[in-house]
This record gives C-alpha cells, structure tokens and sequence, in this order.
C-alpha cells in the first residue's frame, strides 16, 4: 500500500511557458544564442541542452557550481549590446507559469491522511527562490530536495541514492511523479519507485 510520494517541481507542481520565455529572450538575443546557449525552443518542454557550452552552463547552474551572478553574467554575454542583468533575469523567471492552488490542498490533504510527501526537483536559484517564498512550500513537504542545493540532479543515479539515504521512503510503497519520462525511468531503475506523470495521474490511484 502506497505510503510515499514523491514530487517533481516544474511541470508537476507549477507550469511552465517555454514559448513565453523564448519569446522574452528573443528581445535580448539572437535566436541561436537561444537554442544554443539556453538550450530552449518554443515547442520545448523545457530547458534541453543542445550544444556543449548549454550543456555546460546549464548543468552549472542547476548543480549549484555557479552563482546565479555568474549565470546571468555568462548570459549577457550572448546578449544584445545593452541588454541589462535585471532584463534577463526577467525573461528566464517568465518561463514560470501558474500554481493552481488545488494541487497544494491535493497534496495537504495526502498528509493529512498519514502520507509521506517528498518534493524531489532539479531548479536554479533564481526559479527556486520565488515559487519557495511565495508559496510556502516547505509546509507541504516532509522532505525537500533540490539539485542546486545537492550538486547533483535527476535522472543520475546518484540523486535518488541521496533520497533513499537521507529520507528512507519505503521503495515497494512509493509513487514518484515527474513529468520527464527519463526521470520517471530513472526512479524506477534506481529507487524500484512506481511512476506516473502528472498529479492528475495520481488522483487516479489516491483520489
């Protein structure tokens, strides 16, 4: 009997505008600094590293190696002349969408009936920052982990070690939800989890 969920962040918890944040950074940057560099096109689901230097820069960020300073410093550099930090700030926090207020009462309502909650997410800080504050997550949680404050991030093995070490979900009476398919294959190859894709999917087997 499920005992456990565990939850991805974006795309999960909270939308995501892809084709709203491209076209903010259309403003700021040539298009193919954009797919290159950010490593994101309209029809993306999110932030997919295309090129060496996105992949590096990229993976910098969301493993905490690099300060969200140096982050948008590197991107002002792929930017139009005159493009300000606080422009492209702006333009990357715009690919955070909606929080429907019924999936926190959703997952409220899970711990109220004795489930462990467990929100397991790869962010930045500068995405991270603002959906934490605004939205109190931390009372919907009984553990939180977040690939910038690890240094480590889904679909890698060693992630969901981490999980299991620091949080000891009962692996045969857990659910993971991840919108990514890779992740969700991850989860079940490293954490023997069983996976859906969305908390609407979940609603299905914990109404």
């Amino acid at each position: 009997m499920t005992n456990t969920i565990v939850f991805d962040l974006g795309g999960v918890i909270i939308n995501l505008d892809v084709p709203r944040c491209v076209s903010n950074f259309k403003r700021l940057m040539p298009e193919e600094n954009i797919r290159n560099i950010l490593g994101i096109d309209e029809e993306g689901e999110g932030v997919v590293a295309v090129s060496a230097a996105s992949k590096q820069l990229m993976h910098d960020y969301e493993y905490g190696n690099i300060s969200t300073g140096e982050f948008l410093a590197t991107l002002q550099e792929y930017c139009y002349p005159g493009t300000t930090v606080d422009q492209i700030r702006a333009a990357w926090l715009s690919m955070l969408d909606t929080l429907p207020q019924e999936r926190l009462d959703y997952i409220a309502s899970l711990r109220e009936k004795g489930y462990r909650t467990i929100l397991l997410s790869n962010s930045n800080q500068l995405h991270w920052d603002p959906i934490w504050e605004q939205y109190r997550l931390g009372n919907y949680f009984d553990a939180v982990f977040a690939s910038h404050h690890l240094h480590m991030a889904k679909p890698n093995k060693e992630i969901f070690e981490h999980v299991i070490r620091e949080a000891h979900p009962d692996t045969a009476n857990t659910v993971y939800v991840d919108d990514l398919e890779k992740n969700r294959k991850a989860g079940e190859q490293f954490a023997g989890w069983r996976t859906c894709g969305s908390i609407e999917e979940l609603k299905s087997l914990i109404p």
